[in-house]
């Protein structure tokens, strides 16, 4: 599991870990972190260290000085390397003058440091820290503007994110690789932050962080997750996943939420809604009720909304009345939106919203009764978008997107590392909520239900398109799971 902990907590840390070192160590550990990730990737590029062309740009700080540093260890290793200074009263001494020993040159002239940042084998970008907020500074733009053909490796974060949202309000200098020290930053994990940093590598330097803030699931946590029929186990104990879907006007997403529900573990499907008999002749195995949801007999969770149409306002009202887990998707979340969090008010069992940003503006309309926020914004804000919804309607959250977050009421946040961008197709939501749904019915938290869908659905998402990728369709989403499933069970 990738942790990651907001500045506050990580400036903490290294506060009380310094006071226990030597002066330097800690900035010491990190340039030496840096430096061998850097002499890697530029042995890749071009089969040795020595002669290539680094450019390092040298902010005041500590984040400049750890780049000061690692230039002069790449330095001593006969690379050439060059610091430009974009605020040369301001440059860590100690990094400037260990660079100039190693046989580093510094530069503050603009002009010579874009020539050497565009033609550099090597950039490490030095520029913010984890304490910068607002985007790059003017002198900084023309960076984030230029051309390079160099690989750019951010110190710790890529200048012009910010390290606990993953926002970046204005410009920012992007990266290929990202060094991280002592613990991942939320912005690293989170878009659009997230793709500014590349390729995110931790260098351990010692620190002992509490507990963090926001966690990345991996394949072992997942396995530890996904539940296991035992000997005496039968399909009503692996629990019944019930799925309220589809309508005359959207029939298949009834087919797509059950292909995703009989996928996720539970041990039958229920289906209730006008599309039984498009249901059973795709999938026999499926159990049919006529009516909505108070009359469907047992289930241990519910999956309400997807292409629910004209009946979602009735099948969600009937769901919510039960005292099992309930998913709320598409169309339901419409509707909830209508109602607003006072229709979860009464509720004992957890509920579990799976919105996209669109939807989320919508609920988060519905909360307050002021006009939906722009989507575009919530999807720039998509940390600080899933805690509001999970605080509002006191539920659990899983914002879809670019970067999946999931978000429960306690404050528990967890981001999907996983997943294609050819998922955004028609129906694959609808694959979600099933999956999803399915685990809710097998036992799982709603918190644990949706990470761990989120990550299968994302797996199964690049299984289905392959590499380097092809257009792929929901329900090729759906057959490719058990394929993910078994991978990520395999020790």
């Amino acid at each position: 599991m990738r942790h990651a902990h907001p500045v506050e907590t990580v400036r903490a840390a290294e506060a009380a870990l310094m006071a226990r070192l030597p002066e330097g160590t800690l900035m010491q550990r990190a340039a030496a972190g840096l430096a061998a990730t850097c002499a890697r990737l530029l042995t890749r590029r071009r089969g040795r260290v020595y002669g290539s062309r680094v450019t390092v740009l040298a902010g005041s700080g500590d984040n400049g000085g750890d780049a000061l540093y690692a230039g002069a260890r790449l330095a001593r290793r006969g690379a050439r390397v060059t610091a430009v200074l974009l605020a040369p009263e301001k440059a860590h001494p100690g990094g400037l003058a260990a660079l100039r020993a190693a046989g580093g040159r510094a530069t503050a002239d603009q002009e010579v440091g874009l020539a050497d940042f565009s033609c550099a084998d090597l950039v490490l970008d030095g520029i913010v820290g984890i304490g910068g907020r607002g985007g790059l500074r003017p002198e900084a733009v023309p960076y984030a503007r230029a051309g390079r053909r160099g690989t750019v490796v951010a110190v710790d974060l890529p200048s012009g994110v910010d390290a606990d949202s993953g926002e970046v309000p204005g410009e920012a200098l992007r990266a290929d690789v990202t060094v991280c020290f002592g613990t991942y930053k939320p912005g690293l994990l989170i878009d659009p932050g997230a793709e500014y940093a590349g390729a995110v590598q931790l260098v351990d330097i010692g620190l002992a962080p509490p507990e963090p803030e926001v966690t990345a699931l991996q394949h072992a946590d997942v396995a530890g997750l996904l539940p296991l029929p035992g000997a005496e186990s039968d399909k009503y104990r692996r629990g019944v996943v019930g799925v309220a879907a589809g309508s005359a006007r959207y029939p298949g997403a009834a087919l797509l939420a059950v292909a995703g529900a009989l996928r996720g573990g539970a041990g039958a499907v229920r289906y209730v809604g006008t599309a039984a008999e498009e249901v059973v002749r795709r999938f026999p195995e499926t159990l049919v009720t006529e009516g909505g949801p108070a009359g469907a007999g047992r289930v241990q969770a519910w999956v309400v909304g997807p292409g629910g149409g004209e009946g979602a306002r009735q099948a969600l009202t009937e769901a919510l009345a039960s005292d099992v887990p309930v998913l709320v998707d598409a169309d339901g979340l419409t509707e909830l939106g209508r109602l607003g969090p006072a229709a979860l008010a009464g509720r004992t069992a957890p509920t579990l919203l799976t919105p996209h940003t669109g939807e989320a503006a919508r609920l988060l309309a519905g909360a307050d009764g002021t006009p939906p926020p722009a989507a575009d914004d919530l999807a720039a804000a998509r940390l600080a978008t899933a805690r509001r919804l999970a605080a509002g309607y006191r539920a659990t959250v899983l914002l879809k997107g670019s970067t999946t977050v999931v978000a429960d009421p306690g404050g528990a946040v967890r981001v999907n590392p996983t997943g294609t961008p050819w998922l955004a197709t028609a129906g694959s939501g609808d694959v979600l909520a099933g999956l999803a749904g399915s685990l809710l019915a097998a036992g799982l938290t709603p918190l644990d239900a949706a990470s761990a869908a989120a990550y299968l659905h994302g797996l199964a998402g690049r299984e289905a398109a392959g590499d380097p990728g092809a257009p792929v369709t929901a329900l090729a989403v759906a057959e490719a799971l058990p394929t993910v499933w078994r991978a990520v069970r395999q020790p």
